[in-house]
């Protein structure tokens, strides 16, 4: 009879334990397809160069702008020393091109003002012919036929140097437009000039590697020696930043909104109390934006339960867990 009662006692805590952790576990969604992840920052020089410092090691923290790695600047630095020359020769250039467009100018000045003096001689010999042609034509003694063709000789002499005179008004117009096309060019040859020195000072700049951002060093696979062309990835930066992301079910979504409260289970770190929040909800699942996303359109289909990634965001890392992208975790997620 005793047991019978205590079978029965025992029966209906079971049963109660049992509603009350059916009850609980209905107030949570979670799943064991989640991992930590960041966007991981590849370390790779912009200039090629032998490697002459690499003062970080393997998992060694980092803050943002701390040197990574060392390229050899001497060749950079000549380089630099020879746009330098060039940009100093490209400025010399320049000031003889402005001093050319001076020395036009003053030329056309000095050409108007002799046109003008050769145009008034002109005039003067001209009036002196249309006078003597005058008395001429009263009294044709009144002029010696010597003396009336010194003056058709002068007019005609005076007009002829009008003309080249003002010829070289012209020439020294385009003289000075020929002044102005060469500054022209000077400068563009200073800007140019200008411009290799930008890019060599910035090759200069490129031969120290600095880290973008805080982080771990991870990857790490360059070594004093090493020759690195641009691109050459020469290790990986872990930003501190982390965050979990889980797959969970679409039949689950509808229970999920960003914003919700998530306790995640750290497999690296069973003991911590790892605390955080959804965040978004990617638009797709995850086997849409693989490489060699699935084809449905075939008569073999077999409806599969989709996982569709939730990023979680930790409120707060847990201390003395060595967390990195990868890692598992379980978040559960209060869903009422």
């Amino acid at each position: 009879m005793v047991l019978t009662v205590a079978a029965g006692a025992l029966l209906v805590v079971i049963v109660v334990v049992g509603l009350f952790a059916w009850w609980y576990e209905s107030h949570f969604v979670s799943t064991d397809d989640a991992f930590i992840d960041t966007r991981i920052v590849a370390v790779s020089p912009r200039v090629p160069g032998q490697v002459i410092a690499v003062p970080v090691t393997d998992n060694e923290q980092v803050k943002a702008g701390e040197v990574l790695v060392k390229i050899d600047p001497t060749p950079y630095r000549v380089e630099l020393q020879q746009a330098l020359a060039a940009e100093r020769l490209a400025r010399t250039g320049l000031g003889e091109a402005r001093a050319n467009v001076a020395v036009a100018r003053a030329a056309l000045q000095q050409a108007l003002a002799a046109y003008t003096s050769a145009a008034a001689q002109a005039a003067n010999a001209r009036a002196d012919l249309a006078r003597y042609r005058f008395l001429h034509k009263r009294n044709a003694k009144a002029v010696a036929r010597t003396q009336m063709d010194q003056v058709v000789t002068a007019a005609r002499s005076a007009d002829a140097e009008a003309r080249a005179a003002r010829q070289r008004v012209v020439g020294a117009k385009a003289q000075i437009a020929a002044a102005r096309a060469a500054l022209s060019g000077a400068a563009a040859r200073v800007a140019s000039a200008r411009a290799q020195v930008q890019g060599a000072r910035l090759n200069l700049s490129y031969t120290t590697v600095t880290a973008a951002q805080d982080g771990h060093v991870t990857k790490k696979s360059v070594a004093v020696g090493n020759y690195v062309t641009p691109g050459q990835e020469l290790m990986a930066l872990v930003p501190l930043k982390l965050w979990v992301t889980a797959n969970f079910k679409e039949t689950e979504l509808d229970l999920i909104h960003p914003g919700q409260k998530v306790s995640i289970s750290i497999d690296a770190c069973p003991n911590a109390n790892a605390r955080g929040h959804v965040t978004s909800i990617q638009r797709g699942s995850g086997e849409a934006f693989d490489l060699l996303p699935p084809q449905n359109a075939t008569g073999n289909y077999v409806k599969v339960v989709q996982r569709v990634p939730v990023r979680i965001d930790f409120d707060a890392l847990p201390q003395g867990c060595v967390l990195g992208p990868g890692m598992s975790v379980e978040p559960k997620i209060r869903i009422g």
